[in-house]
C-alpha cells in the first residue's frame, strides 16, 4: 500500500500525489478559502498556518510582509506540501511573485482568481473592491482586474474594521439570543455593526457600482452584513471558491489530485498562544471541528 504521502503515478501515465496541500493566512481569515478546498476537493489533505501571532498584516509595510510570507513557505515546503496556496490578499499582493521565484512547488493567491471573477461578472464595468490597507494601497486588485478589461473603472476602499467585526460576530455567544444568531448565520452582528457597514460602503453604492469584490478573507463571514448595505443589484464576489477552482485545475494539469478513495488529513498550526482558542473560533469558521491546532514559533525576519 502507498503512503498518504506518496507520488504515484498510475499504468497508463495519469498521476495522483496524496501529499497535502500548504495554506496560510495572516490568523484565521483564510480558512474561509480552506473551507472552500475542502469542499471541492474533499480527498485532499491540508496543512494550515495561520500567523496570529504578528496579525494583522494589513497595516504593515509591503517589504515585512513579503519576509512572512518567504519565511511561511519555507516552513510550509519544510512539511513537504505540494502547493502553496496564500489565503491572504494582503500577502499576496506583497510577497506572490517572490514565492513563486524561490519555491519548487506551485504556489498560487487569491487576489488573480477574484479579480477575473469580478471582470467576468460586472455588466456596466463599475467594480468595487473593498479590502484591508495594505491590500488597497497595494492596487493589485485594480491592476488585476485592468489587465483583463482595461475599460472597467475599479473604486477601492479600505474596510479595516471588517475583520475586527468579523471575528467579533464569531465569538459572541454569551445570551441567549446571541447564540441563536450565532447558530443561525454563524456571525453575530449587532446594530452598530450595521452603522460601520454604511459608512464604508455607502460611498461605493453612490458609484454605482453592479460588482463588489470582498478583497479581504474575513469578508466572507460578512456576506450577509455586506450584501444587506449594498443591495441586491450588487454581486458579491468572495475569492476563496475562486482560488478552490484554480487549485483544482492546477493539480489536474500536474496530474496531482489525491488519489480515490483517499482519507484526508487536516493539521492546523499558529504562531499564536492561545491554541484553544484557535481552535473553537476556527471550527467555527471551517463549519466543523478542528481536533487539535499546534503552536509554532517562527524567528524574527
Amino acid at each position: 500500500m502507498a503512503s498518504a504521502d506518496l507520488q504515484i503515478t498510475t499504468a497508463d501515465g495519469t498521476g495522483f500525489d496524496n501529499r497535502p496541500i500548504g495554506v496560510f493566512d495572516s490568523g484565521y481569515g483564510g480558512l474561509t478559502v480552506a473551507r472552500a478546498l475542502q469542499r471541492r476537493l474533499p480527498e485532499e489533505s491540508i496543512v494550515y498556518f495561520g500567523d496570529s501571532a504578528r496579525c494583522p498584516y494589513g497595516p504593515r509595510d509591503q517589504a515585512e510582509v513579503d519576509r512572512f510570507v518567504q519565511q511561511i513557505c519555507s516552513w510550509l515546503t519544510g512539511r513537504d506540501v505540494k502547493m502553496i496556496v496564500i489565503a491572504c490578499n494582503t500577502a499576496t499582493a506583497a510577497g506572490l511573485v517572490h514565492a513563486q521565484q524561490v519555491f519548487d512547488v506551485p504556489v498560487v493567491g487569491v487576489v488573480e482568481p477574484g479579480a477575473r471573477a469580478a471582470a467576468h461578472t460586472t455588466r456596466n464595468r463599475r467594480v468595487g473592491v473593498i479590502a484591508t490597507k495594505g491590500t488597497v494601497d497595494s492596487n493589485a486588485y485594480a491592476d488585476a482586474i485592468r489587465h483583463i478589461d482595461a475599460g472597467i473603472t475599479v473604486f477601492s476602499t479600505a474596510t479595516p474594521r471588517f475583520v475586527e467585526i468579523a471575528e467579533m460576530g464569531l465569538r459572541m455567544s454569551e445570551g441567549p439570543i446571541e447564540d441563536f444568531m450565532a447558530e443561525a448565520t454563524k456571525v453575530y452582528i449587532r446594530p452598530e455593526f450595521e452603522d460601520i457597514a454604511r459608512q464604508y460602503l455607502e460611498p461605493l453604492r453612490r458609484c454605482e457600482i453592479d460588482t463588489l469584490v470582498l478583497g479581504c478573507t474575513h469578508y466572507p463571514l460578512l456576506k450577509a452584513l455586506i450584501g444587506g448595505v449594498v443591495g441586491r443589484p450588487v454581486t458579491l464576489v468572495s475569492s476563496a471558491d475562486e482560488t478552490a477552482r484554480d487549485v483544482d485545475h492546477i493539480l489536474t494539469r500536474r496530474g496531482a489530485h489525491a488519489e480515490p478513495g483517499h482519507m484526508p488529513t487536516a493539521s492546523f498550526f499558529t504562531t499564536g498562544v492561545d491554541t484553544e482558542e484557535f481552535r473553537r473560533f476556527g471550527g467555527r469558521v471551517l463549519s466543523r471541528p478542528m481536533d487539535v491546532v499546534e503552536h509554532v514559533d517562527l524567528p524574527a525576519v
